[in-house]
């Protein structure tokens, strides 16, 4: 068998990557040999079992599963590769004589399926086929989020921390990789959970979050995974757990640094056998999450200190998020304070159009130990004590409008201000206009279908197109 080396960031979008999967070795190494020479970067196995062992580093955009095989057959294969990643497209190999077999497998979910041994032109055709098939899944995922507000709205700031954690969203979001969110408290951990969850193909389904340092280790482990009746005294009825009530979706491990030791180890069964036991049960269930996490410890040194599994950080690191402390992105205060007012306004049925000059002065000189949960907290209080439409320097606390300097007219954005009443900027607008265009042009200008990839009603699609001037096509 050969692998590919592990890697954190999600394969080049301009590399094509297939994964085969073949017990015949000669017949895997010739097909290896056809699509590496097309150009694609391929990872194969000789088995279910070592396909499903080494998916997390190959994350493959198609795969090529014989249907006979020793062991895992091809049918379930398939069927656990889907339960991982579901927009992977699965070829199938096939002999001549279970063709039909074949046929029956593709109303089960298989893409295509090609019989052994395959025509060298007609196997490099099925699998671009196959590939175009995920980039058209995952540019609808996309679209879609760009219409439902988009995945990165929330995470404000034009500063190169911010837009680095942006794009990995992007890329990572679509994957079915875990990600381990990094950054102190207060910086939004939870925003780039909910934009993860937001760009996947598991958008649909529930995003369920757990706090690991709210609760005692036995109260976890019962949140987690459930138990069933007369597990403990008071156990009643049957419960699920987190895991099960994320199934199909996406399980948010928050403060997972403070997970007890005796929990991590069955956190990483759970997520390398995909099966969770509840409390009491004899019976394991199995599980379709996947799995975000997020810390504001450093588990590096926690690993090198034996406080946390050394397998389990490998395995939540798949792919790592840093997001930068508000104190190290200064620049992006007055936008960032902006957007904060903005929703605060809605919220308190209270609207804020300008921040004065010295209020942005003392802003961007204060540290912000909380981050932005500080930061926001502050603007509340002062956009609730203003008497006027301007935050001015006297509503902030003492300790920072104590920073403000002077000289500039209350409310003048020419002076160093910020005028917030435009609301968000109009590129996005123009983003959901430019989505609607290409969702248009890729069905043909058929409402019905454009509407059904977008995830959204016929009524709203109507009403956004005349919106934009789209609706003469």
């Amino acid at each position: 068998m050969t692998t590919q080396p592990a890697t954190q960031t999600m394969p080049n979008s301009e590399q094509r990557s297939a994964l085969i999967v073949d017990d015949e070795p000669g017949h895997r190494m010739l097909v290896r040999a056809v699509l590496e020479d097309a150009g694609w970067r391929v990872t194969d196995a000789p088995s279910g079992e070592a396909a499903l062992a080494l998916l997390d580093r190959a994350q493959p955009h198609v795969a090529l599963v014989d249907m006979k095989m020793g062991g895992m057959d091809g049918i379930t294969l398939m069927r656990e590769l889907h339960a991982r990643i579901p927009a992977l497209p699965v070829v199938l190999l096939t002999a001549f004589g279970s063709v039909g077999a074949a046929v029956e497998a593709m109303k089960q979910g298989a893409f295509d399926y090609l019989t052994k041994p395959a025509d060298n032109d007609e196997l490099t055709a099925v699998l671009e086929k196959s590939y175009e098939y995920r980039k058209l899944l995952e540019e609808n995922a996309r679209l879609r989020s760009q219409l439902q507000g988009g995945a990165t709205e929330a995470l404000v700031g034009a500063s190169p921390g911010m837009v680095r954690v942006r794009e990995l969203i992007e890329q990572a979001g679509p994957s079915e990789a875990t990600v381990l969110i990094l950054g102190e408290s207060g910086t939004g951990k939870e925003l780039v959970a909910d934009g993860l969850h937001r760009a996947s193909q598991r958008a649909r389904k529930p995003l369920i979050k757990v706090n690991c340092a709210a609760l005692p280790a036995d109260l976890l482990e019962s949140e987690l995974f459930g138990y069933v009746k007369g597990a403990f005294t008071g156990a009643v009825k049957d419960k699920p757990g987190r895991f099960q009530l994320a199934s199909g979706g996406t399980l948010f491990l928050d403060e997972i640094g403070d997970m007890p030791m005796t929990l991590q180890a069955k956190l990483l069964r759970a997520l390398q056998e995909k099966i969770v036991e509840p409390l009491g049960a004899v019976k394991a269930v199995e599980t379709d999450v996947r799995i975000l996490a997020a810390t504001n410890r450093d588990l590096r040194a926690d690993v090198a200190s034996g406080r946390f599994r050394e397998d389990l950080f490998y395995r939540l690191a798949v792919l790592e998020i840093q997001i930068p402390p508000l104190r190290e992105r200064t620049g992006d205060l007055p936008v960032l304070a902006g957007h904060l007012l903005r929703k605060l306004g809605v919220k308190n049925h209270k609207e804020i159009r300008a921040i004065a000059p010295a209020c942005v002065e003392a802003l961007t000189r204060y540290t912000w130990p909380g981050n932005v949960r500080e930061l926001e907290n502050v603007l509340e209080r002062a956009l609730i004590l203003s008497r006027s439409d301007t935050l001015g320097p006297e509503l902030l606390p003492p300790q920072i409008s104590g920073l403000a300097g002077g000289g500039c007219a209350p409310g003048d954005p020419q002076a160093g201000g910020v005028d917030i009443s435009a609301g968000l900027p109009g590129a996005m607008e123009d983003a959901e206009r430019e989505a609607l265009r290409l969702a248009l042009d890729a069905s043909g200008g058929h409402r019905e279908k454009t509407a059904d990839a977008l995830g959204i009603s016929r009524r709203t699609l109507q009403y956004k197109l005349k919106k934009y001037g789209l609706t003469r096509r």
